[in-house]
């Protein structure tokens, strides 16, 4: 078990910017994205379908493909390292070891042709130099951990012979065999019945806590976040538009986009009405309208709105917004 002793920043994006090349069209699928991961903390990213989450994901790990993608500006500090001045070898060292993630669907991560035991073994034998019997039993240790019953026939068995909740707990396992600083999960619930979506989201809590892992969970639902993040920051159009705390962003969202998100969430302890809707559609990221990406669809819009990209302004101790409803705020840029 890894205990880390000393708090601080584990990973700190700055200005990201990763673009996608395609028929002449250039999509600008993240525009100066910035935000830090503190040791031992749970940071969420919230958004649309489409809004740059899981790019931004796939860029922390230099996933992205080339082409037709490229991460053409910024900067990824990991433990004090910039990943993106890293060889692809040094990034092989660091993937499944230090920095794991599980993805939407597991059917999709896992090899159908493979059986579950030998694909854990894999990671296990590749990142911590063990031999065949001692990563058998490290892999039935880690199914243990994530509460599957009979591990070693699990492990026997090929993906398509499990349930969706199964393969998500032997991703989960994979993914934190190693004990990773930082996991990243990209919608680990998708497509599992509400029973099994608390059960994987508690079980990631457990084990958070258990290994001081850094989580960085990406979802559009809502009742995640607040169940299990400290701090999120809300995606719009490949850009934070809103980053605090969990229970500060509840109670007080200040972006309108935000509050247009929010306003959208069903709540039984208020009478039945229609729910808030959100008017226009998200923007084409190979021509992004100028200034402010969400004034098409804001009510609030003033004058410099359609001219110029609001920068971050600091609302209050820890909460940024870009809008220029609160210019008198702190410039962070």
């Amino acid at each position: 078990m890894r205990i880390v002793m000393k708090m601080g920043t584990l990973l700190s994006v700055k200005n990201l910017k990763t673009q996608f090349y395609s028929s002449g069209r250039t999509v600008r699928a993240l525009d100066g994205v910035s935000f830090d991961i503190e040791e031992g903390g749970a940071f969420g990213l919230v958004g649309e379908t489409g809004c740059g989450k899981s790019v931004t994901a796939l860029s922390i790990l230099r996933l992205i493909p080339y082409p037709p993608g490229k991460i053409v500006e910024g900067e990824i500090l990991f433990r004090g390292k910039n990943l993106l001045a890293l060889t692809e070898d040094e990034m092989r060292s660091i993937r499944g070891k230090e920095i794991s993630m599980i993805f939407q669907e597991p059917m999709t991560s896992l090899n159908p042709v493979f059986r579950i035991g030998d694909q854990m073994m894999e990671v296990i034998m590749l990142h911590q130099g063990l031999m065949r019997p001692q990563a058998f039993e490290k892999a039935a240790e880690m199914l243990d951990r994530v509460n599957i019953p009979d591990a070693q026939r699990v492990m026997m068995q090929f993906p398509h012979q499990l349930s969706g909740g199964m393969r998500q707990r032997v991703m989960i396992a994979m993914e934190l065999s190693c004990h990773p600083f930082l996991l990243i999960a990209d919608e680990p619930t998708t497509a599992l019945d509400v029973t099994i979506q608390a059960q994987i989201l508690r079980l990631i809590k457990e084990i958070k806590k258990e290994l001081h892992t850094s989580i960085l969970l990406i979802t559009h639902d809502l009742g995640v976040i607040a169940e299990m993040c400290d701090r999120v920051a809300v995606m719009y159009a490949g850009s934070i538009v809103e980053q605090a705390g969990v229970e500060e962003i509840f109670e007080d969202p200040k972006h309108p986009y935000t509050q247009g998100l929010w306003g959208a969430i069903p709540r039984i302890d208020q009478e039945k009405e229609a729910l808030a809707v959100i008017s226009g559609s998200v923007p084409d990221l190979s021509q992004p309208p100028l200034g402010c990406k969400f004034h098409p669809r804001c009510s609030y819009r003033f004058d410099p709105c359609d001219r110029m990209i609001p920068p971050l302004f600091q609302t209050s101790h820890g909460h940024l917004v870009s809008c220029y409803l609160y210019e008198g705020g702190k410039n962070l840029e």
